[in-house]
């Protein structure tokens, strides 16, 4: 196979940018550019403002927070190469280069879906086994889940990076995409990906379904549950924490399962191209803005930092 490669240490793969030189592009680069920039901090934001609180020292914001923190990286992995290649034209990627950023984007996509997935069982305990919950969700299992999920993420990036980099590419080295995602990788390959293909699919079960079955089944039973109330205030606290991982949940998954699991009839560069803003620059945005505005603690230890930060300002 060796005289397929065309010489990995010197030649680099080229990744189409987004935008162009006109008007309109130059504005949504613009907008793309505020939107990361507001993620990071957000995100950045929630975390110490977890970490700073001791009301919000809870399993939930602890899980919470390392959502943020993976949202942090995640949007981190794809945004600043693009930013660069807009701006100075550097758009080539090493090879290292290239399967660097396709581990670390399916390092933190996978934790942070195995993640969703066990928030979900956390509103699962602290629903439907109120009395149970500082028992079931101690310090050390939200330890062990947030570990669990790094180490799958891991395992999914470190079995889908190696089989994606051994095969031959010998062709055209532009990526139609604006970072090494598998999918547009493979496109590129001179060798038979059918059987990696299933691989991929089936990966994508395993990281992509079996967490939605898993969320799906903890909400029908906190559907049971929370009918079973007989207080409406009630019913309206649990519906209202419940929504907000909700509402992450899909706007996370909706398009990975697009992106990966859709055969590749469904799709075109332009579409994938959106798509993929949509989940790596829009949804960890807007994770720390649903969970801020929707959870009366978090607004309530905003506003004690904002009254600490009025107070502290020299009048």
């Amino acid at each position: 196979a060796g005289r397929w490669h065309w010489n990995h240490s010197t030649d680099a793969f080229v990744l189409t940018s987004l935008f162009n030189d006109s008007q309109m592009h130059l504005i949504l680069f613009s907008m793309v550019v505020l939107v990361y920039i507001l993620a990071v901090a957000s995100n950045a934001a929630l975390v110490l403002l977890i970490w700073a609180d001791a009301r919000l020292h809870t399993p939930m914001y602890f899980l919470l927070s390392q959502l943020s923190f993976l949202d942090i990286f995640f949007t981190s992995v794809t945004v600043p190469k693009m930013i660069v290649a807009f701006l100075f034209g550097w758009t080539s990627i090493s090879f290292r280069g290239c399967g660097a950023q396709m581990f670390f984007f399916m390092f933190l996509g996978a934790a942070e879906c195995l993640l969703l997935a066990l928030m979900a069982y956390d509103r699962y305990v602290a629903i439907c086994s109120p009395l149970h919950y500082p028992v079931i969700m101690r310090r050390q299992v939200c330890l062990f889940m947030v570990v669990a999920a790094w180490l799958g993420g891991s395992l999914n990036a470190s079995i889908q990076t190696s089989l994606t980099l051994k095969f031959p590419y010998c062709g055209s080295r532009k990526i139609a995409h604006f970072f090494c995602e598998v999918p547009s990788l493979l496109k590129l390959a001179c060798a038979d990906t059918e059987a990696y293909k299933q691989v991929l699919f089936v990966t994508g079960v395993v990281v992509l379904l079996v967490p939605i079955a898993f969320i799906t089944t903890s909400y029908a039973l906190i559907l049971v549950a929370v009918l079973k109330m007989h207080s409406m205030e009630g019913r309206q606290k649990a519906l209202a924490t419940c929504s907000s991982h909700l509402m992450v949940v899909n706007l996370f998954y909706g398009p990975l399962v697009y992106t990966y699991m859709l055969p590749a009839s469904y799709h075109s560069p332009g579409q994938d191209d959106v798509v993929s803003v949509f989940y790596t620059v829009l949804t960890p945005l807007l994770n720390p803005v649903i969970y801020s505005l929707r959870n009366k603690e978090v607004v309530g230890a905003m506003k004690k930092v904002i009254g600490r930060c009025g107070a502290g300002m020299p009048g």
